[in-house]
């Protein structure tokens, strides 16, 4: 079956975009590397030593830079329940961390180490329907805040992918009642008529690590 009108014109929008082009010349797996090295460049949440995780990682964009800010002055670990192929200084656990299983996974490779870093770029499938978008959107978000809440240390740093819409300006709320600072990004990369924007909450007040 032949490739629709509409196909073809997102195909040809996807190869003349910047940020495409961009991430294939630089030797990175995705466009969505330039969204994290804008607000990499702005509030510095990549630093020598940090330990991150990385939420939803493939096809590994965020977590190739990552490694390629932090050398062998970090950890990385990245997850997802989509296959990864390896990359260089970095630690990959497939699965879904909702299971007790691979959340055990992840304690165990962090050996009681502190996360100074959660950052997710999680997005549903989009349907093309508010109705349904959001909630699957809103679901994610809550994911990487409450994961964030289980493993950040005291002044550690979250970053996600957000949508505006309905329940979005209540956790926004809700991060800054646990963060001391919630700041709303709108990288160049992200494409303009898209609703998402990134929420960076940093200093966590408190932890529930031990």
């Amino acid at each position: 079956m032949g490739r629709s009108k509409s196909s073809h014109q997102w195909l040809k929008a996807h190869f003349d975009d910047e940020f495409v082009k961009r991430a294939q010349r630089d030797g990175y797996r995705s466009r969505a590397v330039y969204k994290l090295e804008e607000i990499q460049r702005k509030d510095r949440l990549l630093r020598p030593g940090s330990v991150v995780v990385d939420l939803g990682a493939a096809p590994g964009g965020w977590s190739q830079y990552a490694a390629r800010q932090l050398g062998s002055q970090g950890r990385i670990i990245a997850l997802d329940i989509l296959p990864m192929d390896d990359l260089p200084g970095v630690e990959f656990i497939e699965g879904d961390f909702r299971e007790d299983e691979v959340l055990d996974s992840l304690m165990k490779a962090l050996g009681g180490a502190a996360v100074d870093l959660v950052m997710s770029d999680m997005a549903p499938n989009i349907s093309g329907m508010e109705a349904v978008d959001q909630p699957r959107s809103m679901y994610l978000m809550e994911l990487a805040t409450d994961f964030a809440a289980n493993v950040l240390c005291k002044g550690g740093d979250l970053l996600f992918k957000g949508f505006h819409g309905e329940g979005f300006d209540v956790l926004i709320r809700n991060l800054r009642s646990q963060y001391h600072k919630v700041l709303i990004r709108k990288p160049k990369a992200s494409r303009p008529r898209s609703r998402e924007v990134y929420v960076l909450a940093k200093g966590r007040k408190a932890s529930n690590v031990s």
